[in-house]
């Protein structure tokens, strides 16, 4: 296929980013990826890809950035559970998507895939399943990156529906798979699992989706989504005893024994909070907002994103041994 005008690409270092970016090369796409100077490139080493350097908070590298391309696929984001600044979350997803997807729209783009999350949609939290309109406000947002999210995609909605601009927006559920090299919060549950780090778990459950397979979600978001709606890039609905069975399954180790109530996990979440504000580690090995965000079931429907994209993911046992194959060859699990 003879490549035309570039697609560019923000994240593309990064877990689903770099996704997005392979599937694209894969359909005989011409890809630009946004990076900043220090960015980790590990993800796209070796792809067939123009690079420009940028940053979503400095808006006069973003204009030059998309000139001349046909598409944006604004996947970065600041994914943590956890942060020392929640204000410099709020900048980098709020206020850096704005201006991005402000300058794409600007440079004439046809048209514009925004990467939000289903952490902003609504969720009953008890084993039904959520959908692009269960209802939610911003008191049901737990923590810095929940809240920003949904800042960010509502005023991604709202600049949309006001200036006319041509986006889709896709929410995708809890990816696995292949390359997760920082890795993502589920990917260190995968990793901590197949080293039998995890003797005990909780009572909640993820929607688990082939990383490869929302990729293929975002390419069809852009083909066939329709402006200004949303849709959720969903997979198989799994208990997180189920999803820990799976990996012991899988690696030839043995299940967690005892399930514990959040309840009793909490104090110790906050106790390694408060020791890494003490210490200046990194991150708490657990964080009071993860045990918070436990205690509901992030079950969701992918239906809308079958009927009008043709969506259609892999069982998640795929997507979890896609995932422990790269992080053996790649050294992080035995």
């Amino acid at each position: 296929m003879t490549k035309g005008a570039p697609n560019i690409v923000t994240g593309a270092s990064g877990f689903v980013g770099a996704a997005v970016v392979r599937r694209l090369l894969d359909a005989g796409e011409a890809v630009r990826v946004l990076m900043r100077p220090r960015s980790d490139r590990r993800n796209i080493e070796g792809l067939d890809v123009e690079m420009v350097e940028g940053d979503l908070l400095r808006p006069e590298t973003l204009a030059p950035a998309v000139k001349g391309c046909r598409a944006l696929y604004h996947v970065a984001a600041d994914y943590r559970i956890w942060t020392r600044d929640p204000a410099a979350m709020f900048r980098a997803n709020v206020e850096g998507s704005a201006a991005i997807v402000r300058a794409a729209a600007e440079a004439g783009v046809e048209r514009i895939v925004y990467t939000s999350s289903v952490a902003v949609l609504g969720n009953p939290g008890d084993g039904r399943s959520g959908d692009e309109d269960t209802p939610v406000t911003y008191a049901d947002m737990v923590g810095p990156y929940k809240q920003s999210k949904f800042k960010a995609e509502e005023c991604i909605r709202e600049l949309t529906a006001r200036e006319g601009w041509p986006v889709v927006i896709v929410n995708p559920s809890t990816p696995i798979g292949p390359r997760d090299v920082k890795p993502t919060p589920t990917g260190r549950i995968v990793v901590d699992a197949a080293k039998g780090k995890m003797p005990v778990y909780v009572d909640t459950g993820l929607n688990v989706a082939h990383v490869d397979d929302v990729a293929e979600g975002h390419l069809k978001a852009f083909a066939t989504g329709r402006i200004g709606e949303r849709y959720v890039l969903g997979g198989e609905n799994m208990g997180l005893g189920d999803i820990l069975g799976v990996i012991a399954e899988l690696t030839g180790g043995r299940p967690p024994l005892f399930r514990v109530p959040t309840g009793l996990i909490m104090p110790i979440a906050h106790a390694s909070e408060a020791w890494c504000r003490l210490t200046g580690g990194a991150e708490p090995l657990v964080a009071p907002d993860s045990v918070r965000m436990a205690k509901k079931k992030m079950f969701f429907s992918w239906a809308k994103a079958a009927r009008e994209l043709g969506y259609a993911p892999r069982p998640a046992r795929n997507a979890l041994a896609d995932a422990i194959d790269w992080f053996r060859a790649n050294g992080y699990i035995p």
